[in-house]
């Protein structure tokens, strides 16, 4: 039997992929669990990449016209139960505040105590309380539209959580919008979520597939839900980003009303939209390999790692004065709105150093010692090839910027290549219930594209059956006469199951 190479990560993707991500996680020192079940501790160089993702995202919403705004982390139960479908959507999730102090009991440990008359909701979303300020705020049809978003912490009492993927805190941005007219709120809906898919794409290199849930999968309270869904690789689904029109649903639970064009009274529609630190998980599980992250060049913490060559005992001030005039040379060029971002790692760890950095996913490593310096050299290894090579100091700083490009670039056409080498059309319930059954760890799994007849039925029995779900109703599956993959009824067009996170 051939030896397996040595991999900093273990277990492997293919021998335990859950495991693996987790040990990713750790590795790469993006975050650690917390004291508090379900919560994480993001560390810096994981919440350096969040920022980015803020920064970037931030900016692409307000060239729409969107600005932010801050809210309650408390949402009195009262306003939950305005809208009746959406409280039952989140009752199992909600973290309940009920007093507001606390006491010495008779045995000298603290007790909770001063009960509140009304209890609080941690927010699990902020439709209801941010409705109630929309209502103050809008009387007229010139008062609208209203284009908000908030960078938050929300809290969903989850029973099995994951870092990054589902934990019971975790950040997020919100966007909530009300608008005068019913077409206007659905083109905001659309609009948020392409700014989602361009994002996802082109930052994070994750293809997606652009959808509409069906209506058991709609975020409650909502009159649709739209979403973007990406391909792991062990071949699950990820929702990486939801759009929801709200109509007037909510309008009416928080009696947001304005006077119309044509002096009628009149009640806004609204729509909300967000994204998360989900989105990590996703990028990790798309990317990253049995030697730990890789980071795509556009959000990543920092671009480049320059490692001098010390030697013990020795005079080192050549080679570290080298390497402060290369990051200085490197950081005068700009990526994609930003500086080329630098480290220097001069820590004499021997080969730890370099795997450190492997693992942590940074985009280029830098070695840098006498023989480079005296033949204007740098050597060079590319993360998400893994190829070393030499190149010409000046050639590679004049570069960079190609160079990383090239890896964003690289990183998505191979998502993207995995995706459809693992996707299917199959119009046999027999070869669909055989793929989904054995869809088992990394080898196995699929998106399958195949006909639904729409009813609730059909999907809750593949769902029991295979614990299989429709991720969505893809925009671009064509009309196309079929039979159900379920009942055998008659179905117009094709939807993408898969197994999900």
């Amino acid at each position: 039997m051939a030896k397996k190479n040595k991999t900093a990560i273990t277990p492997t993707r293919e021998e335990d992929y859950s495991q693996w991500y987790q040990e990713v996680v750790k590795a790469s020192d993006l975050a650690e669990n917390s004291p508090v079940r379900g919560c994480m501790v993001i560390k810096p160089w994981g919440y350096a990449l969040w920022e980015n993702i803020m920064h970037d995202m931030d900016a692409m919403f307000k060239e729409t016209g969107v600005r932010n705004a801050y809210f309650p982390l408390f949402i009195p139960l009262s306003y939950l139960e305005k809208e009746a479908e959406h409280v039952d959507g989140f009752a199992k999730e909600c973290a309940v505040v009920t007093h507001h102090k606390l006491e010495k009991g008779k045995d000298g440990k603290l007790v909770p105590a001063g009960e509140l008359a009304e209890p609080l909701i941690v927010r699990p979303t902020s439709e209801t309380i941010i409705g109630e300020s929309m209502s103050k705020w809008t009387s007229s049809y010139r008062d609208l539209p209203i284009l908000l978003n908030q960078w938050a912490n929300v809290v969903r009492w989850e029973m099995r959580t994951r870092m990054f993927l589902r934990t019971s805190e975790f950040l997020w941005q919100e966007g909530h919008t009300a608008h005068a007219t019913k077409v206007e709120a659905q083109e905001r809906t659309s609009q948020m979520l392409d700014i989602y898919a361009e994002f996802v794409e082109k930052h994070l290199a994750m293809p997606v597939i652009r959808g509409q849930k069906t209506e058991s999968e709609r975020f409650p309270g909502a009159d649709d839900t739209i979403c973007i869904e990406a391909m792991m690789q062990d071949k699950r689904a990820l929702q990486a980003g939801t759009s929801h029109f709200l109509g007037q649903n909510f309008a009416k639970g928080s009696d947001i009303k304005f006077q119309n064009e044509e002096g009628q009274e009149a009640y806004a529609w609204t729509t909300s939209w967000g994204t998360s630190t989900r989105m990590i998980g996703g990028m990790i599980m798309v990317h990253s390999d049995d030697d730990g992250l890789i980071v795509p060049p556009r959000v990543a913490p920092a671009h480049v790692v320059i490692m001098p060559i010390i030697k013990k005992g020795g005079d080192n001030t050549q080679v570290i004065e080298s390497a402060n005039l290369l990051k200085k040379a490197l950081k005068a060029n700009s990526f994609h709105g930003r500086k080329v971002e630098v480290e220097i790692d001069s820590r004499d760890i021997g080969g730890a150093r370099g795997w450190d950095w492997v693992k942590k996913g940074i985009p280029v490593r830098i070695e840098l010692g006498p023989r480079d310096i005296a033949n204007n050299c740098v050597f060079m290894a590319r993360r998400d090839t893994n190829e070393k090579k030499s190149m010409d100091r000046d050639d590679f700083i004049n570069n960079i910027c190609d160079i990383l490009d090239n890896i964003q670039d690289s990183l998505f056409q191979r998502a993207l290549q995995f995706r459809e080498d693992h996707t299917f059309s199959i119009d046999s319930k027999e070869e669909f219930y055989a793929l989904f059954k054995k869809a088992k760890g990394y080898e196995n799994g699929a998106f399958v594209n195949s006909h639904w007849c729409g009813s609730r039925e059909c999907e809750e029995k593949i769902k029991k059956d295979l614990s299989v779900t429709i991720r969505c109703i893809p925009f671009d599956s064509p009309m196309e006469e079929g039979t159900c993959i379920c009942c055998g009824n008659a179905s117009s067009k094709r939807v993408l199951f898969a197994k999900a996170y």
